[in-house]
C-alpha cells in the first residue's frame, strides 16, 4: 500500500514541503531583457555581497532605477524570491524537457545540470556567503531555503510521485525520495568546496558521480521493467 505524504508530520511542518508555498516559477519565455538584467545582477552580486545586497546595488548593476525594481518586484525580498524560481526552473528543465518514458535519462539531465549549477563559480561564492551570514540573516536565510532548494525538492518529489503512479518507479514517500537523491547526486562535492579541498570541478567527473548517483538510485527505487539496460558502476573513479 502506498504511504501518505502527510503520515508522521505536524501542520506546520508540512508548510513548504506538501503545501506548495509559491506559484509554479515562471518559463523563460515570459522574462523579457530588462528581467535577465536584473537576475543575472542579483546572482552577481549575491556571490560578491551575501544577503548584505541592496536594491541600490541592484539597480545600479542592472543599470536602472531604484524606483523601477520596486515598481516592478515590490520588495527586496520579492525579487529574490523571483531570482530563486528562475533558478528552480531551470533545475528541472531535464526533468520537464525529455520524454518521460526515459526514466534514467530524465534524472541523469536533472542531475547533469544540478551539479553543473551549484559548480559555476558565481553559484558556489554565493553559497558561502549565505552560509555565513546566515546567523546575522536568519529570515532572510530560511527564506531562500524555501524558495530555492526547498522548492526545487517539492518540484522533484511531484515529478517522482507521477513517475510512481505510472508504474516506473515504486511506491514511497516521494519527498523522503527526493530528499535523498538530491543528497545521493550534491554527494560531499559542496562541502568540499566548502573547505577549499579538491572536488569534481571537471565535467567529466560530474558526468561519472551523476550517472552513479542516479543508477544507484534506480536500484532502489525502479520497478524492473523501467529500467530494462543493465548499468554498471564498477571501475569508475569520483575523485
Amino acid at each position: 500500500m502506498e504511504k501518505t505524504a502527510i503520515q508522521g508530520f505536524s501542520n506546520s511542518e508540512l508548510d513548504g514541503i506538501v503545501h506548495p508555498v509559491n506559484p509554479p516559477p515562471p518559463a523563460a519565455s515570459s522574462l523579457d531583457a530588462r528581467d535577465h538584467r536584473v537576475f543575472d545582477a542579483v546572482r552577481e552580486l549575491l556571490a560578491s555581497q551575501g544577503m548584505q545586497m541592496s536594491m541600490d546595488a541592484v539597480a545600479q548593476q542592472a543599470g536602472c532605477s531604484k524606483q523601477t525594481l520596486y515598481s516592478r518586484y515590490g520588495s527586496k525580498q520579492e525579487l529574490l524570491r523571483r531570482v530563486m524560481q528562475r533558478h528552480v526552473c531551470r533545475a528541472t528543465a531535464g526533468l520537464r524537457g525529455l520524454d518521460g518514458g526515459d526514466l534514467r535519462g530524465s534524472l541523469l539531465q536533472f542531475a547533469t545540470d544540478y551539479l553543473d549549477h551549484f559548480n559555476e563559480p558565481h553559484v558556489a561564492q554565493a553559497r558561502l556567503l549565505i552560509a555565513a551570514e546566515s546567523n546575522q540573516f536568519p529570515q532572510e536565510a530560511r527564506t531562500l531555503y524555501r524558495d530555492g532548494a526547498g522548492t526545487l525538492a517539492l518540484h522533484l518529489s511531484e515529478w517522482l510521485a507521477t513517475r510512481s503512479r505510472q508504474g516506473q518507479l515504486r511506491h514511497d514517500d516521494p519527498h523522503f525520495m527526493a530528499e535523498l537523491l538530491l543528497s545521493m547526486i550534491a554527494g560531499l562535492d559542496f562541502e568540499k568546496q566548502r573547505f577549499h579541498t579538491p572536488h569534481r570541478a571537471d565535467a567529466a567527473l560530474r558526468r561519472r558521480w551523476a550517472e552513479f548517483s542516479v543508477d544507484s538510485f534506480l536500484r532502489a527505487f525502479a520497478v524492473p521493467e523501467a529500467d530494462m539496460t543493465p548499468h554498471s558502476n564498477q571501475h569508475r573513479s569520483f575523485s
